[in-house]
């Protein structure tokens, strides 16, 4: 999908009350000020499952990380008439996001994620190697990755790797419409269940070693 350059999308976002810099390490203390845990979404979009999560579950604070500015702008629009002290956004790599959020994070959302089809490719998937490494270092306590796609080739190279990892699947939901688990739509969710295009969901959770 060809992304649409929004001007000054830089300025808006980083002057929003919403928004955090990524120069340095986050101070969640500061942030926050509570110990309420911390979940992060990567790759948010323009933020409909972030909103609506932060708006359903005020005892948890949740950051947004989104590579592009001109995708994160339209989140930001969303929450300027909105009042949610329990939410913020970053615009940054997911491939810095172990020297922001060290050993701080409870759960980290995949939604929808860029499937990166090509073998040659397969390493810059969220659930590769790489971002599985890098989400080590991010997480306070047992490493917890939800995720939702309409992929089915990433939903299976997401099984697999994750397994690999040593990820223990909660859930695992080929149709999640269909099924009672809690579920906050994205806007591409949105988008896909109209077309009767069906959801393919995870719950996987990995100890922390002793």
């Amino acid at each position: 999908m060809r992304l649409r350059n929004v001007k000054n999308a830089k300025e808006i976002v980083s002057s929003s009350r919403y928004s955090i810099d990524a120069t340095n390490r986050i101070d969640i203390d500061a942030l926050f000020s509570n110990e309420n845990p911390i979940h992060v979404e990567i790759g948010m979009g323009k933020g409909d499952f972030l909103i609506g999560m932060a708006e359903k579950y005020p005892d948890i604070n949740f950051i947004g990380v989104e590579r592009y500015e001109s995708v994160l702008v339209r989140a930001v629009e969303k929450l300027e008439d909105k009042n949610l002290s329990n939410l913020r956004v970053v615009a940054m790599d997911a491939l810095n996001i172990d020297g922001v959020l060290p050993k701080v994070v409870s759960v980290i959302y995949l939604n929808f994620s860029d499937p990166w089809p090509k073998k040659r490719h397969a390493k810059r998937r969220l659930t590769s190697e790489v971002f599985l490494k890098k989400y080590d270092a991010i997480f306070k306590s047992d490493a917890h990755i939800i995720m939702k796609t309409d992929n089915i080739g990433l939903f299976a190279s997401s099984l697999e790797r994750l397994s690999q990892y040593g990820y223990k699947f909660y859930k695992v939901n080929l149709d999640l419409a269909a099924s009672d688990i809690d579920n906050v739509l994205t806007e591409y969710e949105k988008k896909f269940m109209s077309l009767g295009v069906k959801i393919n969901y995870l719950d996987a959770v990995k100890n922390r070693e002793k």
